[in-house]
């Protein structure tokens, strides 16, 4: 088994997609339930600082290994999002810290 973490969660299959008369991709869509898009709300919106900004999902569309079009939600409790917002966090202390003055 791989030990690769992943920042997202694998919300279920999409609609196919559509293309156009020269075999190019134009679209895809994806429906959600009332109650799915609450609990996505609910455990997946980003924070909202005092500004009012934040509260954002990010939904991914993309095609499986197998073909089939899938839809994902950017969890930012997961593990991976953690550990990436330390280092981002890491990376900028250092760059500031070089700073002569």
């Amino acid at each position: 088994m791989s030990d690769k973490q992943y920042d997202s969660v694998l919300v279920g299959y999409a609609d196919d997609p559509r293309y156009n008369d020269n075999g190019e991709l134009m679209s895809w869509g994806v429906r959600f339930k009332d109650t799915e898009l609450q609990e996505m709300i609910q455990k997946y919106a980003t924070k909202r600082n005092e500004q009012g900004q934040g509260g954002n999902l990010y939904v991914t569309m993309f095609m499986s290994k197998n073909g089939k079009a899938c839809c994902r939600v950017f969890d930012p409790n997961s593990a991976a999002a953690k550990e990436k917002r330390a280092a981002k966090a890491e990376a900028k202390e250092e760059q500031t810290s070089d700073l002569p003055f």
